[in-house]
């Protein structure tokens, strides 16, 4: 084990105290009402896309986020799918999206028949850079009757997903500027930001649309789940008709008019997350005590920084990130060998998606900051119930 992988483990082993023999990057904490909520459900007989624990789900994600209308959903995934829908991305349309993201970011696109068109991000924020885009867009892109189009491909570039990556919230005031000034629809990728807040209003909530996840990993989970967020009132009316496979209301006939999906969050599910939700402000301080803890434990550690949360942000923290330096990014995947050798389970952010094969061939900009940033990044042990 080399000097830096060895320090690297101890910093971490310090920071948790744990006495497991074993520490996974992200576990679920049920401690409240989880099992009577859904006990609940189960005794009711609406477990599935039905019952009044979706309704309340619904409005409590609302009223935490402050968005006029959530859409509960069975992932994330789904979210994004139905949010690229309703703001016109057809076949063909190109959406700008950070390389540095999960693949359902750029999934999403292709079930649309759309493009995703990969753009770079910013160490300040870990998220997609503004100016770098702003520069990009002006020399590669021009307007024709008020359609952003890539003049390279000639194709519309209909819209932009900035995606806060690990809870941090990206620099949301550029990146509308940006949306604003080459007429591009901004949908928010809040898979990951339950929590996170940018100049004091929750992320999720800026864009036209906003979506979140409640997988099983994510801060609050219902096994499965996302949401839908959007202050406006006829596509939260035409989210939850897309997504309960576009039934028009009947007694009894199966009458749809357009095709849909079947993307409704089962009541089962939201029982488990209006059980979560009560939990949150907890998770939330316990993920900031967390933060402390690794702090102090890697002040002494020598060509390593734990990231952060942007100035003027708060992020929930929902995982916690080591930058590695330059000069020591060739020893990432020694120090990834090193600590789940003992028990520590950390991992290295996704491969840019623009190496993955389905997306070779997209197109994508310069990408010197993804790129240094994929050979640095090693996510640590981030559970709720570590401190």
């Amino acid at each position: 084990m080399s000097t830096l992988s060895q320090a690297i483990t101890e910093s971490i082993q310090q920071a948790l105290n744990s006495p497991k023999d074993f520490v996974a990057l992200h576990e679920p904490c049920f401690s409240g009402n989880e099992s009577k909520y859904v006990q609940e459900c189960i005794e009711s007989t609406f477990v599935s896309s039905v019952g009044k624990f979706v309704d309340r789900f619904e409005k409590e994600i609302a009223d935490y986020t402050r968005a006029k209308y959530t859409v509960a959903v069975v992932n994330g995934t789904a979210a994004l799918h139905v949010t690229l829908l309703l703001a016109g991305v057809e076949s063909g349309d190109e959406v700008l999206v950070p390389a540095l993201s999960f693949v359902a970011t750029a999934n999403s696109i292709r079930y649309c028949g759309a493009v995703p068109h990969f753009v770079d991000s910013e160490e300040r924020t870990l998220g997609m850079d503004p100016e770098a885009l702003r520069n990009y867009l002006q020399s590669s892109s021009e307007q024709r009757d008020g359609i952003c189009v890539n003049r390279n491909t000639g194709c519309p570039i209909r819209a932009i997903i900035p995606v806060h990556i690990f809870g941090h919230p990206c620099d949301l005031g550029g990146l509308i500027a940006v949306a604003k000034d080459f007429n591009l629809t901004l949908i928010e990728d809040a898979a990951e930001s339950l929590g996170s807040t940018y100049q004091g209003q929750h992320t999720g909530t800026f864009g036209l649309l906003g979506t979140l996840s409640f997988n099983g990993n994510k801060t609050i989970t219902t096994g499965g789940g996302g949401a839908i967020l959007t202050d406006d009132p006829k596509l939260a009316k035409r989210a939850k008709h897309l997504t309960t496979t576009a039934k028009l209301p009947h007694r009894w006939e199966y009458l749809h008019d357009e095709v849909g999906y079947n993307y409704r969050m089962p009541n089962l599910n939201a029982a488990l997350g209006c059980a979560q939700l009560e939990e949150l402000p907890e998770f939330l301080a316990s993920k900031r005590r967390l933060f402390g803890c690794y702090q102090e434990a890697f002040q002494s550690t020598p060509q390593v920084r734990l990231f952060a949360e942007p100035e003027g942000s708060r992020s929930n923290y929902w995982l916690q990130t080591l930058l590695l330096d330059d000069s020591v990014a060739n020893q990432r995947d020694a120090i990834l060998e090193a600590t789940n050798s003992v028990g520590l389970m950390t991992r290295p952010v996704w491969k840019l998606l623009h190496k993955l094969a389905p997306y070779r061939d997209c197109p994508c900009a310069p990408l010197p900051v993804a790129e240094t940033l994929e050979c640095r990044i090693i996510n640590l042990p981030s559970s709720t119930w570590l401190v």
